[in-house]
């Protein structure tokens, strides 16, 4: 089982991943800003169904590689280490404005729900963040890898869905912040893109 200093440093780190506007974010904040709270909620829902979806697919590969194979678990260390520092750096480097759609037309609940799995499974970027993100965390001395992986991505959903659903909550008035205040955006990037950067490169120094 994960230990406890591991589980609350990967606790920390992933509240600063869902609690700075994201890309989730900003969808669940763009249907709750124009079809209400509830639509805004069932977007966060959805996104998490599509993330234990995503996590489910990097038990299956991580865990048989972790287990099995130094040299695949150093190759899957390195990658998804460049590619956590890649997505750092895009995110400093992003301009682009937020919308948040207020004008777009109102649809049901169950709708939203279902493209936001949709939209969060068929995402690549997603995948490759699960399969760079959680191995670092695990410790093959501690027990089943397995395990240690579906604790991680399962506390990684959770606090997914709280944020996405405090967001929701607040996105009226969160919203109309955000676009009074452009220089939020630019600096929740460089923050985002930081914590991306630091991360890989712990991934990248992290021994099997």
């Amino acid at each position: 089982m994960i230990d406890h200093s591991t589980l609350i440093t990967y606790i920390l780190i992933v509240l600063g991943f869902v609690f700075i506007p994201g890309p989730a974010t900003l969808l669940t904040m763009a249907r709750a800003a124009s079809s209400g709270a509830k639509v805004g909620i069932a977007t966060g829902a959805g996104i998490a169904a599509g993330d234990v979806i995503h996590t489910s697919m990097a038990i299956v590969g991580l865990s048989a590689i972790i287990a099995t194979s130094a040299l695949l678990f150093s190759i899957v260390k390195y990658a998804g280490a460049a590619f956590l520092i890649y997505l750092g750096i895009r995110a400093m480097l992003d301009k682009a404005p937020i919308e948040l759609n207020g004008g777009a037309p109102t649809i049901s609940a169950g709708r939203a729900f279902r493209e936001a799995v949709l939209t969060e499974v068929l995402n690549p970027k997603t995948a490759l963040f699960f399969l760079a993100f959680l191995p670092q965390f695990v410790r093959p001395e501690h027990g089943a890898t397995a395990l240690q992986l579906a604790v991680l991505g399962i506390v990684f959903v959770l606090l997914g869905l709280l944020s996405t659903v405090v967001f929701a909550v607040g996105a009226g008035r969160l919203g109309n912040f955000l676009r009074c205040h452009p220089a939020v955006v630019k600096w929740q990037g460089k923050v985002v893109g930081t914590i991306y950067c630091a991360v890989g490169v712990r991934l990248a120094l992290h021994e099997r």
